[in-house]
């Protein structure tokens, strides 16, 4: 089969989107299926292929520390020069929105992954009254450029109803992979990891950490809540625009702390590969905080290195934390609940590390493989759903 991905985001940049596109492009490749991505030209140089996909950059503009990739007639003649057998479409908004109007005029069958609740973040970062109406226009925009698709794959069932919610049609489930590989428990044992841990935890602290990128919308703040818990010490891995706020807020948080205040937050930085395998593996519990994530990959990770959870009782999360089994929801309109799940963990001895146990067997068994295997299941039902409709004329959406 030959699949041309079209992304909002790639290499060099490093995300949810470029990762999961990643991932995707390596099994394709490894089932002996032809890929060819069209993403964004990046201010750093970025790779001409990746195993073995050739990658064509078309214009972008930087907003926000990423590469928005422009809706340019040069898509179009991409796609109609690789003909495709499937246009799979990642994270669409506005690169993507030309990517599923080129394949509507070229009649070539598409596959959107919903991956970025838009309308969320347009919302959050719309100041006062106008916010709600901003999201508003944000969810018309997604339902039509959506309804350009075969069909639309959502990677949570709470992303799911939403997207059903608002409307959008031809809509089901596929989820996302965990490299087990990467991220496992065994590294606990390596003398790196061991000679980090101490560094951040001198005093046998517990270390309460985040992983991901540090903008408004992931909601970092929230990890005020738990500083003035007793014995522990806050551990941030990510960069991005909310450093300083970030920063700032946890850091007066831990020095206002009454008593005798816990240790200043460390922020490691990004970290990727085996690096970010050892960061994970010195925490003693994870806690996501961004309540409009679609799925949570971070989430998985922490899985995967035998770490409890802890995250909000919304969005992508629920389907992957379960109460008491490999951590806690916590309830984001209830202040101080987030401490509490994290006092929870941590308050009973061994509590932690059997929810850890847990977690990785949850997470274990979802390979890249398995996910990208459900994923042609998909393109599969697609072009058979095709091959057995009766044939219109489509124009440009564009």
């Amino acid at each position: 089969m030959r699949i041309a991905i079209v992304t909002e985001s790639f290499l060099p940049s490093v995300n949810g989107v470029t990762t999961s596109v990643c991932r995707v492009i390596e099994q394709l490749r490894r089932r002996g299926d032809d890929v060819v991505v069209i993403a964004p030209r990046s201010r750093e140089e970025g790779p001409a292929t990746f195993h073995g996909a050739a990658v064509h950059r078309v214009a972008s503009l930087p907003v926000r520390q990423f590469d928005v990739g422009l809706p340019v007639p040069e898509i179009e003649r991409l796609l109609e020069a690789v003909a495709p057998d499937l246009v799979h479409v990642a994270s669409p908004f506005v690169l993507g929105a030309r990517g599923l109007a080129a394949a509507r005029a070229l009649d070539l069958p598409a596959v959107a992954v919903f991956q970025t609740d838009m309308a969320a973040y347009v919302r959050q970062h719309t100041p006062g009254a106008a916010g709600p109406a901003a999201a508003a226009t944000t969810w018309r925009w997604i339902r039509r450029i959506h309804g350009w698709a075969d069909l639309t794959l959502a990677p949570s069932t709470a992303a799911l109803a939403d997207l059903r919610g608002q409307g959008v049609p031809r809509t089901a489930l596929w989820g996302r992979g965990v490299d087990a590989s990467l991220f496992n428990p065994e590294w606990r044992r390596d003398a790196l990891t061991r000679a980090l841990r101490r560094e951040l935890a001198p005093g046998g602290e517990r270390l309460v950490g985040y992983v991901g990128r540090l903008a408004p919308e992931k909601e970092v703040e929230r990890l005020a809540e738990v500083a003035d818990l007793p014995g522990t010490r806050l551990v941030v891995v990510g960069g991005g625009p909310s450093r300083g706020t970030v920063g700032a807020v946890l850091a007066e948080a831990v020095a206002g702390s009454a008593g005798r205040p816990n240790r200043p937050p460390v922020f490691l930085g990004p970290r990727h590969g085996d690096d970010l395998a050892r960061a994970y593996a010195c925490l003693d519990v994870f806690v996501h905080t961004g309540t409009s994530e679609t799925f949570g990959q971070t989430i998985q990770e922490a899985g995967a290195s035998g770490l409890p959870v802890v995250a909000p009782r919304a969005g992508g999360p629920i389907d992957l934390v379960v109460d008491g089994v490999n951590g806690y929801l916590f309830d984001p309109s209830r202040p101080g609940d987030l401490r509490e799940q994290v006092d929870r963990v941590l308050g009973e001895p061994g509590h932690a590390e059997s929810l850890g146990r847990s977690g990785h067997d949850l997470v274990r068994g979802r390979s890249w493989a398995r996910v990208v295997d459900r994923l042609v299941g998909h393109y599969e039902t697609v072009l058979r759903s095709r091959a057995t409709a009766p044939a219109v004329v489509r124009t440009s959406a564009a």
